[in-house]
Formats: structure tokens, C-alpha cells, sequence
């Protein structure tokens, strides 16, 4: 099965209570349908790939992805669905490698949404309705501002992408902001 937005929602919240990690999964979600309609892809598929992207963080942190496969082939999902969501640990707790552009994309951004919405906090307005390219760069090459942040993982990215630095972050930002009221960063 490939799930529709609304069963990815309830699949999510099945495994997972803590606002923070939820709000992280929209926000994921968000950039994923932002790329999806600027590559003129399935948008929906795309964003619920990036809802469930980190499915099993809060119960398995220690088995990040592995246990994701198992929970959502629990759920019946696609084979090629789970793939595409387990690849974006690929180096760090997989050797899923990501192949398509939507796991280039989602490993790309995880990271990256991170440390946008560390910097969007950051700011006087707590938004990101005016955060630019430029705020987020000053925090990316400061390493000690959220340092659990891979920077290196989002260079790869950008690289896989082909993609400048600057253009994957202007595009991530984009998408965070088409949901920002979802995430409190509006």
C-alpha cells in the first residue's frame, strides 16, 4: 500500500507523541512537496515519504531506520515506499543509498530542516516568513550552532542533487514556509 496523506498522518501518530519530532516530520514533509512540484513529481507521494521519514525515532532511536522498515512493513506498505524512506540514513545508519531524486532530495533536507529551523528560532520573529539564505549560511558555517546537525551530509546532498549549497537551502527554506503555521514558525 502506499499510504494517502491522511494514513501517513495516522501512522505517524501511531508511533509517535513527542511535538518536536512530529513538527520535524512536517516540516520534512513540506520541503518534500515543495521539490516534488518543482520537479513536476507526485506530490503527495513525495510529502508522505517525508512525513515518515523518521517513523521509528522515537521508540528505536538506537535502530534508526532498521526498525522503520519493520514498522512499516507491519503496516503494509510498498516495498519501493519504505525503500525511499530508509535511504535518507544512508552513511549514518544504513547502506540504503539513496538512487531517485525524491531520496536525494529527502537526504538532502533532513539535516537541512534542522538547522533552518534552529536558525528560525533564532530570530526576534521566531519565523520563517523572513529568513533569508545569507542568516542560514552564517549558522551552517558556524559549527558550533546546532552542532547535531551534519553539515557534511548536506553538502553530499546538495552534491548528489547537483545542486549549489545556496539553491538547496533557498528551496528548503521555500518549502518550511508552506508550512510554517503547521510547525510554530510562522
Amino acid at each position: 500500500m502506499i499510504p494517502t496523506m491522511p494514513q501517513s498522518h495516522e501512522i505517524l501518530r501511531k508511533y509517535n507523541s513527542n511535538e518536536s519530532l512530529i513538527n520535524h516530520a512536517a516540516a520534512v514533509s513540506g520541503v518534500m512537496r515543495h521539490f516534488a512540484q518543482k520537479y513536476n513529481e507526485d506530490a503527495e507521494y513525495w510529502a508522505a515519504v517525508g512525513l515518515l521519514h523518521d517513523l521509528d525515532y522515537e521508540l528505536y532511536p538506537d535502530q534508526h531506520c532498521k526498525k522503520t522498515a519493520e514498522l512499516m512493513e507491519d503496516e503494509g506498505l510498498d516495498k519501493d515506499f519504505v525503500r525511499a524512506v530508509v535511504s535518507h540514513g544512508w552513511g549514518l545508519c544504513c547502506d540504503v543509498e539513496p538512487i531517485s531524486r525524491m531520496e536525494k532530495v529527502l537526504y538532502a533536507i533532513d539535516e537541512l530542516t534542522g538547522l533552518i529551523n534552529a536558525a528560525a528560532l533564532m530570530r526576534p520573529s521566531k519565523s520563517l516568513m523572513d529568513l533569508e539564505y545569507s542568516s542560514v549560511n552564517k549558522k551552517f558555517k558556524d559549527a558550533r550552532f546546532a552542532a547535531g546537525v551534519n553539515r557534511e551530509v548536506i553538502k553530499k546532498g546538495a552534491e548528489m542533487l547537483g545542486m549549489e549549497l545556496k539553491d538547496l537551502i533557498d528551496e528548503t527554506i521555500l518549502g518550511m514556509r508552506s508550512v510554517a503555521g503547521e510547525i510554530g514558525l510562522a
